[in-house]
C-alpha cells in the first residue's frame, strides 16, 4: 500500500497477523539480552535490526576498519537500523523505482544496498508490539510477524522529502527554531511505534547535535563580530598596535584552536547523523576521540578565563571608544543581545553542559545497549577533567582579585612605590576589613574601617572610597610595609567595645560590639609605623595571625634563597668592644672598627687595613692583625695601589704613607720608625680637613679634600703622580711639603659644610645642605657651580615643588648613574631621578627608603643603603626593594673602586666573653643567577658611563 500523505509515514505489511498469535519461540532474546527480562510491550528499535537478529551467511564483507557510522566502542555483533529515505507517491515520478538509498557506512562496508539484505533475509522480532491503529485492513492480518516488523523498520527509514530536507536545513541552521527537535523530523507513527523511552533517547541525542551546532555558531560570532572588527577598525579602537595585539591575545586567548577543534567535531557528528538518522546508535566514540584532541587547549582556556574577563572589563572602564564598540556589537542580531563576557564564558560552560546532556542520555539508555558501557567511560573522563581545572580557575580568580586591588590603589602624589604588582609571581594572599581607633579624643565615634590586603611581599593598609559607577578606590593610608620589615606585636589582647552607629530614627539606643585587637609594626620605624588593628571575631584575629606568620615565613625563605649579596665572614673575634663581662679582662679592646681597606705589597701579598677606635691595625687575612699606627678613629683610609700610597684622614690632617714600608713593618722586616721617612702631610696645616675622596677625573687620579675656613669651605684637588713625573714645579707647588702630589686646576669654595665628595668622569660632586654641587677645577672661566637637582622650574611646576620640599628636608649623600641619560640622587631618606643636565625626571617622582641611610654603595645594577640595623638593596633603575640584610651596629667600612674588589662591612659579632663583644668583619659577595633570565631592571651601567656626562 502506498501512502499519499506528504509527511513521514509507516506502512504496515499486508497479511500481517496480530501479535497475539506469535509463537513464543519467535521472541527469543539477543545474545546480550540473555538473563534479562523486559516488561515493555513496545518495539525496541535496537532489537528490530535484521542484521543483528539473523546475519546473512551469504554476505561477504571484506576486512576493513569500522566506518564512522559505527561506534568504535560498540559491540561488533549489534547493528543499528539503517535509515531509508524515500518520496511519497504524491512527490515521486512514476519512472523512479522505489529504491532504498544506502548510508555512507553501509556502502563502504558491504558494497550492496540494505534493500538487498532485507529481501534476502528472514527476520523474527525480539519483542512483541501492539498492532498500530492505522492502515489495518483485514487482508494483511495473515502476514508473518517477521515480515511485519521488517517492513516497519524499513518504513521508519523511508521518510518523506520534507524530512530529508528538514535534516539538511537543521544542519545548516536554516530550519525554524520551533521545528528543531527530533520528533519534528521523523514520522509521527515512528514515535508511536518506538516507545517513549527510545523517543526520549533519540531526542537527547538530537540535543547533542543541536548544542554542538549552536556552540560552533557562537564561536564564529566571536570571531566575526568582536575580533575581526577590532583588528580592522579605523581609527583604531585600541592603540597602539602592540597594545591591541596584547589585548586580543589576553582576552581571546586560544579561541581559534578551540574553534578549529569543534568545527571538526561538528562535521563528524553531522556525518553520523546523516548516516543513521532517524535512529542514531551512538556518538560516544566521536566525543571521546575529540575530547582527547582538545583537552589541553580547554585546560589552558578555562584556567585563563578569569584573566581574560578582567582585561575586558578594565578596558571597558577606561576606554570610551571600546565602550561604544561593545554597544554596537550588542545591537548586532547575531549576538542576540548577549555581551562579550557571555561569549567568552561559552568554552568554560560548554563541557559541563555536555556532561549534563550525556548524563541525561545515560538515564535514557537501556542496560543492554552498548552505550550503557561506553557512556560511563566518557562521563568519567569529562568529570575528572572538570575537577582538575578547579585549582587553575581558583588561582586565576585570585589573580583577578589581585588585579582589581591593584587598579583601585591610590598612592601619595609623586612617590614611587615599586610593589612589582604585575610580576608573574605576585599574588593576593588574604584581604579583609579591619577596624582602627582614632587617636583623637574629640571624635564621637573614633572607630573607622580599613581594607587590609596581604600580598606575598607587602602588607597594604587602605581606606575604601566608593566612586560613581560602583567603582571603589582604595587610598593607601600608610606606606606599604615590606614583609622583610614586618614585625608582630600582641595577638592575645582582651576585646574592646566598639560603639555602633544608632539606627535611623532611634538615637537614644546605643549598641556595642566586641572587637579583638592585634598589633603589627615596621622593624625600623617601630614607634611611628605601629598599627593596632581590630578584627570582628576571635576567629578572624586568629586567621590573620596565621596568614601573616605563614606568608612572612614563605617570603623570608624566598629572599634567603634569592639573595643578591651574601655576607662572608672575614674575621670575628680579633676586634672587640666593651661588653658586660669586659671588666674581668686585662686586655684592652680595640674598639669599634670604623674604616677598612685592602692593598697588595711585598711581592703580591694581600693585606687588610682596619681603622679602629684605638688605632690602625694591619695584617694578612687569616693571620694576626698588628696595631701599626696610633691614629684613633681615623675618618678615612684611602689606598692608591698604583702609586704605592695609603692616605689617612685623622684629626683634621690628610697624611700619606708608603704601602711597601707598611707591609715590611707588619712583617717585622722594618722597624716602626721607618714609617716616618715615608710620611707626607698633604693637607691640614692651613685648616682642618673636613672630608676627602680619591678617584679618577679625565683619566687622572686625583685627591679631593675640603678645608674649613671662617665663613665658607674651600675645596682643593691634587693630582697623584710619581716623582719622575713632577718635572718643573710651580711656585705654589714648591710651597707644598709633598713630593707625590701636584695641584689639579684651581680651588673653589662653598658656603656650606660638605657631607661627602665623589669624583665623576669630568667633574667633582660635593654633597652639601642645599644639594650636590658639581664643579670642574680645570675650568677656570666657569664661575657658576651647578647644584643638583636643579629646581629652577619649581615655581611653575607643583610636582617639582613638592619634590623640592622633600629634598630640602633630607640629607644628600651622592650620585648613582642609571644609564647614559639619567642618574639617581641619593639622600638619606629617599632618592630621585635627574637628567644628565641635573633637572628632575620621571615627573619629579621619588623613591622613599624604608630606613634612614648614613652611607651607600653602588654595585650596578643595585645601590646598597646602610644604617645601624639594616642594609637595604634596591634596583637603581626602578627603585624596587630586592633584599634586606639585618644586623646590629652595621657600618660600611670599605667601598672599592673596581668591581673585582669586594666591599667590607662590620657589625656586632657572635662572641661575648671576658674580652668583650666581638666585631664581625664580612665581605659582601655578589651572586649570579643559576639559569639565564631576562633582568627585570635596566642593564648594568658600564664603567665609562660618566663619559656621557658634561658637568
Amino acid at each position: 500500500m502506498q501512502n499519499h500523505r506528504a509527511h513521514p509515514s509507516v506502512t504496515i505489511p499486508q497479511r500481517s497477523r496480530s501479535p497475539a498469535f506469535h509463537p513464543p519461540e519467535v521472541y527469543s532474546p539477543y545474545p546480550f539480552e540473555v538473563g534479562s527480562q523486559s516488561s515493555d510491550n513496545l518495539l525496541s528499535a535496537w532489537d528490530a535490526t535484521p542484521t543483528a537478529r539473523h546475519p546473512s551467511t551469504t554476505l561477504e564483507v571484506p576486512d576493513r576498519p569500522l566506518s564512522r557510522a559505527r561506534s568504535t566502542l560498540a559491540t561488533p555483533t549489534i547493528s543499528p537500523p539503517q535509515p531509508e529515505i524515500h518520496r511519497s507517491i504524491s512527490q515521486r515520478l512514476s519512472i523512479h523505482s522505489n529504491r532504498h538509498r544506502s548510508s555512507k557506512s553501509e556502502t563502504l562496508l558491504t558494497g550492496r544496498s540494505l534493500e538487498d539484505d532485507y529481501v534476502a533475509r528472514s527476520y523474527t522480532p525480539a519483542t512483541p508490539s501492539p498492532a498500530p491503529s492505522f492502515d489495518t485492513s483485514p487482508s494483511r492480518s495473515t502476514e508473518e510477524p517477521d515480515s511485519k516488523v521488517n517492513k516497519l523498520t524499513r518504513e521508519l527509514s523511508n521518510m518523506t522529502l520534507q524530512s530529508e530536507e528538514g535534516l539538511k536545513r537543521f544542519q545548516n541552521g536554516s530550519l525554524d527554531e520551533k521545528d528543531e527537535a527530533w520528533h519534528s523530523l521523523v514520522p509521527l507513527e515512528a514515535c508511536e511505534a518506538l516507545g517513549k523511552r527510545e523517543v526520549e533517547r533519540q531526542s537527547v541525542l538530537f540535543e547533542v547535535f543541536k548544542s554542538e551546532r549552536d556552540y560552533v555558531y557562537d564561536l564564529h560570532v566571536i570571531r566575526e563580530v568582536f575580533i575581526e572588527p577590532l583588528k580592522s577598525a579605523s581609527p583604531p579602537i585600541i592603540s597602539p598596535g602592540e597594545r591591541l595585539q596584547t589585548f586580543l591575545s589576553t582576552v581571546f586567548w586560544n579561541l581559534e584552536q578551540i574553534t578549529a577543534h569543534h568545527e571538526r567535531l561538528m562535521e563528524a557528528l553531522f556525518v553520523r547523523q546523516r548516516e543513521q538518522h532517524p535512529l542514531v546508535q551512538s556518538v560516544c566514540d566521536i566525543i571521546l576521540e575529540s575530547f582527547f584532541q582538545f583537552k589541553l587547549d580547554y585546560e589552558s582556556y578555562i584556567e585563563h578565563y578569569p584573566l581574560a574577563e578582567q582585561r575586558h572589563r578594565t578596558e571597558l572602564n577606561h576606554n570610551k571608544a571600546y565602550q561604544d564598540f561593545m554597544q554596537r556589537c550588542s545591537r548586532d542580531p547575531r549576538t542576540k543581545k548577549r555581551d562579550l563576557v557571555t561569549f567568552l564564558s561559552r568554552p568554560v560552560t560548554r563541557l559541563p553542559r555536555a556532561n549534563l546532556i550525556l548524563e541525561h542520555l545515560q538515564k535514557r539508555t537501556e542496560p543492554d545497549h552498548p552505550d550503557a558501557k561506553d557512556l560511563p567511560v566518557v562521563l568519567g573522563v569529562l568529570n575528572d577533567f572538570l575537577k582538575s581545572t578547579q585549582p587553575g580557575i581558583a588561582a586565576a580568580e585570585s589573580k583577578v582579585k589581585f588585579w582589581n586591588l591593584c587598579d583601585s590603589l591610590a598612592f601619595n602624589k609623586g612617590e614611587i612605590i615599586e610593589l612589582a604588582l604585575y610580576n608573574d609571581t605576585r599574588s593576593l594572599v588574604y584581604a579583609g576589613t579591619l577596624a582602627r581607633r582614632s587617636k583623637s579624643e574629640m571624635d564621637w565615634n573614633p572607630w573607622y574601617d580599613l581594607h587590609v590586603a596581604l600580598l606575598d611581599n607587602f602588607l597594604l593598609i587602605t581606606k575604601e572610597e566608593k566612586l560613581p559607577g560602583d567603582t571603589i578606590r582604595r587610598l593607601v593610608v600608610s606606606r606599604p610595609i615590606p614583609l622583610a620589615y614586618l614585625r608582630f606585636g600582641s595577638f592575645d589582647g582582651p576585646p574592646e567595645n566598639r560603639k555602633e552607629r544608632p539606627e535611623e530614627g532611634n538615637f537614644l539606643r546605643v549598641s556595642y560590639r566586641a572587637m579583638y585587637p592585634f598589633t603589627v609594626y615596621h622593624a625600623f620605624e617601630k614607634a611611628t609605623r605601629r598599627y593596632t588593628l581590630y578584627a570582628s571575631t576571635e576567629a578572624a584575629r586568629t586567621k590573620w595571625y596565621e596568614v601573616l606568620v605563614n606568608t612572612k615565613a614563605v617570603e623570608d625563605a624566598r629572599r634567603e634563597g634569592n639573595r643578591f649579596f651574601v655576607p662572608q665572614v672575614v674575621d670575628d673575634g680579633t676586634f672587640r668592644v666593651l661588653g658586660p663581662r669586659s671588666s674581668r679582662s686585662r686586655k684592652h679592646p680595640s674598639g669599634r672598627v670604623v674604616h677598612a681597606a685592602s692593598f697588595i705589597a711585598s711581592g703580591g701579598k694581600k693585606f687588610l687595613v682596619f681603622g679602629c677606635a684605638s688605632g690602625i691595625f694591619i695584617g694578612r687575612r687569616g693571620e694576626t692583625y698588628r696595631k701599626i699606627l696610633s691614629y684613633e678613629n681615623a675618618k678615612s683610609i684611602i689606598v692608591l695601589q698604583d702609586f704605592n700610597k695609603i692616605l689617612i684622614h685623622h684629626d683634621g690632617y690628610l697624611l700619606s704613607y708608603s704601602l711597601e714600608v707598611l707591609a715590611r713593618v707588619v712583617q717585622y722586616q722594618s722597624p716602626a720608625v721607618a714609617l716616618d721617612a715615608s710620611l707626607e702631610t698633604i693637607a691640614g696645616q692651613d685648616g682642618a680637613v673636613i672630608c676627602c675622596h680619591a678617584g679618577k677625573v679625565k683619566d687622572r687620579t686625583i685627591v679631593v679634600y675640603a678645608v674649613k675656613a671662617f665663613l665658607h669651605t674651600n675645596v682643593y684637588a691634587l693630582e697623584v703622580c710619581r716623582p719622575n713625573e713632577l718635572g718643573a714645579r710651580s711656585p705654589w707647588t714648591l710651597q707644598l711639603p709633598t713630593l707625590s702630589f701636584r695641584p689639579y686646576g684651581e680651588s673653589f669654595y662653598l658656603p656650606q659644610d660638605p657631607y661627602s665628595i665623589m669624583t665623576l668622569t669630568k667633574t667633582i660632586a660635593v654633597s652639601t645642605e642645599r644639594g650636590i654641587a658639581v664643579a670642574d677645577p680645570q675650568n677656570t672661566g666657569r664661575t657658576v657651580i651647578s647644584i643638583i637637582p636643579d629646581f629652577s622650574g619649581a615655581p611653575s611646576n607643583s610636582t617639582m615643588g613638592d619634590l623640592k620640599v622633600h629634598c630640602e628636608a633630607a640629607r644628600p649623600l651622592g650620585l648613582v648613574p642609571c644609564d647614559s641619560s639619567e642618574l639617581m640622587v641619593i639622600y638619606d631618606t629617599m632618592g630621585c631621578y635627574v637628567t644628565k643636565h641635573g633637572r628632575p625626571s620621571r615627573d619629579s617622582s621619588f623613591v622613599r627608603w624604608e630606613i634612614k641611610a648614613d652611607s651607600f654603595l653602588h654595585r650596578a645594577p643595585h645601590v646598597l643603603l646602610f644604617c645601624s640595623e639594616f642594609i637595604e638593596v634596591r634596583d637603581v633603575q626602578s627603585g624596587r626593594l630586592d633584599q634586606v640584610v639585618e644586623g646590629t651596629d652595621i657600618r660600611l667600612l670599605y667601598t672599592p673602586n673596581v668591581r673585582s674588589a669586594l666591599p667590607l662591612v662590620a657589625w656586632r659579632g657572635a662572641k661575648d666573653d671576658e674580652d668583650g663583644l666581638s666585631e664581625q668583619i664580612v665581605e659582601l659577595i655578589d651572586t649570579a643567577v643559576i639559569t639565564p633570565v631576562t633582568p627585570a631592571s635596566g642593564t648594568i651601567v658600564p664603567l665609562d658611563v660618566w663619559d656621557e656626562w658634561d658637568m
